[in-house]
């Protein structure tokens, strides 16, 4: 292993800071609006462009906003999303600042549109923790699609053997053992030593 990519959200990134609890627990309470109904008339519609680069996040999801919630804007669901899904696993973290100081480049490889990439770099601080960021609104593909195992790979400069990923997804970790990454499922409980001793073997 020569590099580790390091998935985001379900490994780094869990939910909202008090509690952990999916960021749109009390998103109707809240601003008002139906977790049901964003997601059918935004996500599952929209969200695969955006996603990917293709649209940009803000304009579209004032469009929607405009027809189901006209009184909130898109600026204010922005951050409260945002806010509300950045809860740190601070023992990880600290595992790949050890990792990253025995010379072992760590880039972050996630489905991210460029506005949340961009916040969790900055806002966040995870650009103290890693070498770069790999995500899907930059390649223009997500997970688990061959070409962001592809692109990430030549973007790093070395060979898929040489490189090890951590992910909570199954299917992304069968995609990248198919492009010839080490990879391993990321669960509750899992640590950093385990998976490094498995992409030893």
């Amino acid at each position: 292993m020569k590099v580790l990519m390091v998935d985001v959200d379900g490994v780094l990134v869990h939910g909202r800071p008090s509690d952990g609890l999916h960021l749109f627990t009390d998103l109707e309470r809240d601003l008002g609006l139906s977790r049901e109904l964003i997601q059918k008339e935004f996500f599952q519609t929209h969200w695969g462009n955006i996603v990917t680069g293709r649209e940009d996040l803000e304009p579209r999801l004032a469009s929607v906003l405009a027809k189901i919630a006209p009184g909130l804007s898109a600026a204010t669901l922005i951050d409260y999303w945002f806010e509300n899904d950045s809860r740190l696993d601070r023992t990880l973290l600290a595992d790949l600042a050890a990792l990253r100081a025995t010379g072992i480049p760590i880039y972050l490889a996630t489905n991210q549109e460029h506005r949340r990439a961009a916040y969790l770099m900055d806002k966040l601080g995870l650009s103290s923790y890693v070498d770069g960021i790999f995500y899907s609104a930059m390649l223009g593909y997500q997970k688990p699609a061959p070409e962001f195992f592809r692109l990430s790979t030549e973007r790093v400069g070395i060979e898929p053997s040489q490189i090890a990923f951590i992910d909570d997804y199954p299917a992304n970790i069968e995609a990248a053992r198919q492009f010839g990454w080490k990879a391993m499922h990321w669960a509750p409980g899992s640590r950093l030593e385990d998976a490094l001793a498995a992409f030893s073997l």
